[in-house]
C-alpha cells in the first residue's frame, strides 16, 4: 500500500550539465501530472509524462526541473554588425564634415554598450534526454520510497480502526440473534398466533433476525476490507467502495433495530468508518 503523498529528488551531471529533478504528490481523486521544465526540454514533456504514468496510478503529481552547467555562462556576447557599422560611418561623416582630428579606436567602441547584444548559447535538449529520463527514474524511485513508509502508517491505522469494526459486526450479530429470538417468542405469544409447529416455523422464517442479513453483509465488507488493505496493488478507490457498502448495511441496521444497543453499536460502527474512509483519502 502507498500514500499519495511523498517527495523525491534526483541530481545528475554530464559532460558539465547537470540536471536537478524534484517530484512530489498529493491527494487527488485521479492521476493529474504537472510538468515544469525549461524551455529547452519541452519536447520531452510528454516522455516525462509516460514514465510517471508507468509508475503511479492516482494523485497528483508536480515535476519540478532545472538546468545549470559548468562550463561557465550560458550567454554569449555579440557586436552588432549594422548598428556598429553606422555608427562608424556616422563618425567618420562628422570627421570629414567638420575637419575633425583623431583615429576611431577599439576603445570607443567598447564605451557604447548599444553596439553589443547578449545571445542566449543553444541548448541541444534532445541531445540532453537520457540524463534528464535518468534524473526522472531515480527520483521516482525516490518518491515511491517515500509513499510506502507513509502507506505503511496509513495501513497501521486503517487495519486497527478495521479491527474494531470486526468486533462491531460480532456484537452485532449476537444483538441480531436476541432480537429475532424475541421477535419470534413475542408473536408466538400473541392471542392472535397459534403455537402449531407450522406457524412456529412460518414465524422463525419471517422474524429470522431483521437484521440478518445486513449484518452478514457487513460482516462479509469488513472481511474483504481486510484482505484489500494486504494487496501490493493500488487499493484506495477499492476501499472507498466496501466503506460505502459497509456504511450503506449500518444505516439499514439501525433503521431496522432502533434498540439501544443495536443504536450504540451502528454509532460506533460508523464511527470507524468515517475514520478508515479518512485515511483512506491519501492512499493510492
Amino acid at each position: 500500500m502507498k500514500s499519495m503523498t511523498g517527495y523525491g529528488e534526483a541530481a545528475c551531471e554530464r559532460k558539465g550539465v547537470k540536471i536537478l529533478l524534484q517530484v512530489r504528490s498529493l491527494n487527488h481523486r485521479s492521476l493529474d501530472v504537472q510538468v515544469r521544465v525549461p524551455r529547452e526540454y519541452l519536447a520531452l514533456e510528454e516522455a516525462i509524462r509516460q514514465k510517471i504514468r508507468e509508475r503511479i496510478r492516482r494523485g497528483r503529481v508536480e515535476v519540478f526541473l532545472s538546468r545549470s552547467t559548468t562550463k561557465g555562462s550560458q550567454r554569449a556576447i555579440e557586436l552588432d554588425e549594422e548598428l556598429a557599422g553606422q555608427f562608424v560611418r556616422a563618425l567618420r561623416e562628422a570627421q570629414r564634415r567638420f575637419h575633425l582630428k583623431g583615429e576611431l579606436s577599439l576603445a570607443l567602441l567598447g564605451s557604447r554598450p548599444e553596439l553589443f547584444r547578449l545571445r542566449e548559447l543553444e541548448v541541444d535538449g534532445r541531445g540532453e534526454a537520457p540524463l534528464v529520463l535518468k534524473a526522472v527514474g531515480t527520483a521516482l524511485r525516490n518518491l515511491e520510497q517515500s509513499r510506502r513508509r507513509e502507506g505503511r502508517n496509513l495501513r497501521r491505522d486503517m487495519e486497527s480502526q478495521i479491527r474494531e469494526l470486526a468486533r462491531v459486526c460480532a456484537r452485532l450479530e449476537r444483538e441480531a440473534k436476541f432480537i429475532s429470538e424475541r421477535l419470534k417468542e413475542a408473536w408466538l405469544q400473541s392471542p392472535e398466533t397459534g403455537a402449531s409447529p407450522e406457524r412456529a416455523t412460518a414465524a422463525e422464517g419471517a422474524l429470522k433476525g431483521d437484521i440478518h442479513e445486513e449484518v452478514v453483509r457487513l460482516r462479509s465488507h469488513v472481511a474483504e476490507l481486510t484482505r484489500t488493505l494486504r494487496s501490493q496493488e493500488p487499493a484506495g478507490k477499492r476501499i472507498e467502495f466496501l466503506l460505502q457498502e459497509a456504511q450503506r448495511e449500518l444505516n439499514t441496521i439501525g433503521a431496522k433495530a432502533p434498540q439501544l444497543a443495536v443504536s450504540r453499536l451502528v454509532v460506533d460502527g460508523k464511527e470507524r468508518v468515517e475514520k478508515v474512509r479518512e485515511q483512506a483519502q491519501n492512499v493510492e
